[in-house]
């Protein structure tokens, strides 16, 4: 399974940008995706997950409100919408996904990880 993550950049305070991830490989019917980023000198922390079925949407509290986490199945890609950006945001964003029944907010069911795509917030 690979995971192509893009969509990253450098953007003033308050814009926005949309990542991307492309799953391709896949030998499972269904996955729940996940966002998570890392900023330099912090842990991997939790942004936004989606689970295969159904319309629940989660998201982290720093995020929620100005992040959209979407996906299209039939493309197999799954998007982070980004707006209102804030300088905190600024990190390595990883798409992630998982095909076991685990917690989709749990970092450590996603066996699968794109390879991450900066995101740079300058004020």
């Amino acid at each position: 399974v690979q995971l192509q993550a893009s969509g990253g950049g450098l953007v003033q305070t308050g814009g926005s940008l949309r990542l991307s991830c492309v799953v391709s490989g896949r030998t499972f019917s269904a996955y729940d995706t996940a966002w998570y980023r890392q900023a330099p000198g912090k842990e991997r922390e939790f942004v936004s997950a989606m689970p295969w079925r159904g319309d629940r949407r989660l998201y982290s509290n720093s995020v929620r409100g100005r992040f959209t986490i979407s996906r299209d199945k039939a493309k197999d890609t799954v998007f982070l919408q980004m707006n209102s950006l804030k300088l905190e945001d600024t990190a390595v964003y990883y798409c992630a996904v998982k095909s076991n029944a685990g917690n989709v907010d749990q970092i450590t069911n996603y066996d699968y990880w794109g390879q991450g795509t900066q995101v740079t917030v300058s004020s």
